[in-house]
């Protein structure tokens, strides 16, 4: 079988797999007796193990189906959590993800068998193994063991009216009703397949009055190794018995001939079941004693919620019914071919409006249908680019695994709380935003956060604190990664540029804290004093800022020496359509991202004044300094020097710059079109555009010019 055409939607699945386990272990660590957390545990590395035998992966299959027998004891209450089991499972999801990773690259999942990892879990199993539980087992009364039978096999069956009678009209009839309990082998890797054929195996020669959990259940994998089923039947019961067993890969079925008395109402089985219980509990002791301290919830229960984890989702959806996948996967290249062609129809609309004009003679019907045409191409690029959104919470779901690992290489004590992780992003954008956050965490976690006694010392709490949050500001989503540690030593800092020559001591008396602080991003610079795994490489934060300009954003850090750092990260929701403002410069038109503008003023010659030798203009309170384009971009101006300036002011952080054109032009909708490695050196140019005429404007980078 040719299983490489599903290789794609293997890697998808496993992502989300691995991902959520990582969670879940996280959540098991905190709190080790959560069924819920356990059982979702189990159901995944389940589901990956059926998914890696079927493709063929036996290295991930192996050490999948260990970590499934290890949740399986933990459920049975043979198995107690402890912290040295969650460093092993960790260390199994990092196995996985070496797997995973070597099957995206090379579509192999390599040779590493990981036979250290496979042995611990074993030793795990076999020191879990509790005597003193398969002693209360074996001590069991009767009555004990007809309430675990009951509560664990088609005894537990509820029936409704119309199933009893027809029930009870069978046996009238003289035809045998029986209730059948099949067992699927662990190994089994497609339960629901091996339910089907016993079905099916079954049904020639009987009829199947109701199953537990249902056939939509049991036909989506929503049940553990075993299922039940009440049947009427005219063959005998070995007869019946022996055609399930006869599927293979199925480990045992048991079956019993039911009576009339046997096929009661649903509450006459409630109370029944109870009494049974209530016996068992009375005769044998030892078993409550070990249900208090943490054991599963009976099956009896079990079987009403077939997945715990999703119990609030049981109350509100009707039981049985089929809920529909709302979801398509689309290949992101799709997407941006999807993408260029709305791109291409901008730019074709822009033409016909710029011809339009130009023609001067054109009809109001000609410009109400143009009018529509923008309207139509306008949502248009909106419902692509929503399709093109997803939430942040894909990348930053992975960092409370990152900050509890550096919790324990570091000695520090730390908490990690996110926020907004439902924001939404381009998905290009999101894919890269990973390491420049990772680099920021490790950072706070480093250098930001000082150890328990220290912190103790200075009246802190001994844990410390690190803060993600996101938000959308505008047009533009707003990333802050803060910590409540020492904050940045701004005189170390400037020593150390002085020393590794960055800035002479001269220049160092004249800058500003923040200036300082800025310096931190320059190449190759650190203040580490000794160099870590974690930070301290001097590679991290002229990388974070080169990765986030390279999305159009921008990173900025404030300070408070003792109190923490908060590093802000501010990314365009869009990285291919924009609104923009045309400026002409001499002869030449130039675009200007619209979100970075915050006024336009006209400025009069005699209101430019000089401080430092740089033109600066004064604006409600405010000393702008000018950034006059035509010198920048070498480019004769066509205006007086007498007139009045247009000034455009744009921001950055909490910068601002008057940027000195000779008209405007008006707002544009422009596609954004990269020139590639062309222009790479020249940072004030982030892009072109294709006007509407065909001519080509270049798109100016506010940051940059600031």
């Amino acid at each position: 079988m040719d299983v490489s055409q599903y290789l794609e939607i293997f890697l998808d699945e496993t992502n989300e797999h691995l991902q959520n386990l990582n969670t879940q272990i996280l959540s098991l660590e905190q709190d080790p007796e959560n069924m819920d957390t356990i059982n979702e545990i189990f159901r995944a590395a389940h589901s990956l193990k059926g998914m890696a035998g079927t493709m063929g992966y036996k290295r991930m299959q192996t050490l999948t189906h260990d970590m499934e027998n290890v949740f399986s004891e933990v459920r049975n209450g043979n198995i107690k959590v402890k912290a040295d089991m969650i460093d092993v499972l960790f260390q199994c999801l990092d196995a996985l993800e070496e797997y995973n990773t070597n099957i995206r690259e090379s579509s192999d999942e390599g040779t590493n068998d990981n036979g250290a990892l496979i042995k611990r879990l074993n030793d795990i199993m076999s020191g879990g193994s509790d005597d003193s539980a398969a002693s209360a087992a074996q001590e069991q009364t009767p009555q004990a063991q007809k309430a675990e039978t009951a509560a664990g096999g088609f005894e537990r069956i509820k029936l409704n009216e119309s199933q009893q009678s027809v029930l009870s009209e069978a046996i009238r009839q003289g035809k045998n009703v029986y209730g059948l309990t099949v067992k699927v082998q662990e190994s089994c890797i497609l339960k629901a397949a091996r339910a089907f054929l016993v079905f099916k195996a079954v049904e020639e020669t009987s009829e199947i009055i109701v199953s537990d959990p249902s056939s939509q259940d049991i036909e989506d994998e929503k049940f553990d190794l075993q299922f039940s089923l009440i049947i009427v039947s005219e063959a005998e019961l070995n007869e019946v018995v022996a055609a399930a067993k006869g599927v293979s890969e199925i480990e045992d079925v048991s079956g019993s001939v039911l009576n009339l008395d046997d096929v009661s109402t649903g509450e006459e089985k409630e109370e029944s079941a109870a009494r049974a219980q209530e016996e068992s509990a009375e005769a044998a002791p030892a078993q409550t004693a070990q249900t208090s301290a943490g054991t599963p919830t009976p099956p009896a229960e079990a079987a009403q919620t077939p997945a715990p984890a999703n119990a609030p989702a049981a109350k509100k959806a009707p039981v049985n019914k089929p809920v529909v996948n709302r979801t398509v996967r689309v290949d992101i290249e799709k997407l941006d071919t999807l993408m260029n062609l709305v791109s291409e129809l901008i730019i074709a609309k822009n033409s016909l409006v710029s011809a339009s004009a130009m023609s001067g003679n054109s009809s109001q019907a000609v410009n109400e249908q143009i009018e529509y045409l923008e309207s139509v191409t306008t949502s248009l690029h909106e419902s692509v680019m929503k399709v093109r959104m997803v939430p942040i919470e894909s990348t930053v779901n992975k960092f409370p695994r990152m900050v509890r690992d550096l919790q324990k290489k570091l000695g520090k004590k730390m908490e990690l709380y996110m926020s907004g992780e439902e924001t939404e992003l381009d998905r290009t954008v999101v894919d890269q935003i990973g390491d420049p956050l990772m680099h920021l965490l490790r950072n706070s976690a480093d250098h930001g956060l000082e150890s328990a006694e220290v912190r103790k010392e200075r009246g802190k709490p001994e844990v410390g604190s690190i803060f993600l949050d996101a938000y959308q500001d505008g047009n533009n989503v707003v990333i802050e990664v803060r910590d409540d540690g020492n904050g940045i030593d701004t005189k170390a800092v400037k020593n150390k540029a002085i020393e590794k020559g960055v800035i002479t001591p001269e220049q160092g008396e004249a800058m500003s804290e923040k200036e300082i602080i800025d310096l931190l991003f320059n190449a190759g610079f650190s203040t580490a004093k000794v160099v870590s795994d974690v930070s301290g490489r001097g590679v991290g934060l002229d990388v974070v800022k080169s990765m986030i300009e390279s999305l159009s954003g921008e990173v900025e850090v404030k300070s408070k020496l003792g109190e923490g750092s908060t590093w802000t990260i501010r990314l365009p929701l869009t990285l291919a359509i924009i609104q923009a403002l045309m400026v002409e410069i001499g002869d030449e038109k130039y675009a200007i991202a619209l979100g970075s503008i915050q006024t336009i003023e006209d400025i009069l010659p005699s209101d430019v004044k000089l401080v430092q030798a740089k033109e600066v203009i004064q604006l409600r309170d405010l000393v702008i300094p000018l950034v006059r384009l035509n010198e920048i971009l070498d480019i004769p101006s066509k205006k007086d020097p007498e007139e009045n300036l247009v000034v455009v002011v744009v921001k950055k952080g909490d910068k601002l710059a008057g940027l000195v054109v000779d008209e405007l032009i008006g707002q544009q909708e422009i596609v954004i079109k990269s020139l590639g490695k062309y222009i790479s050196k020249c940072k004030i140019i982030s892009g072109a555009t294709v006007l509407g005429d065909g001519e080509v404007a270049l798109i100016l980078d506010a940051n940059a010019l600031i």
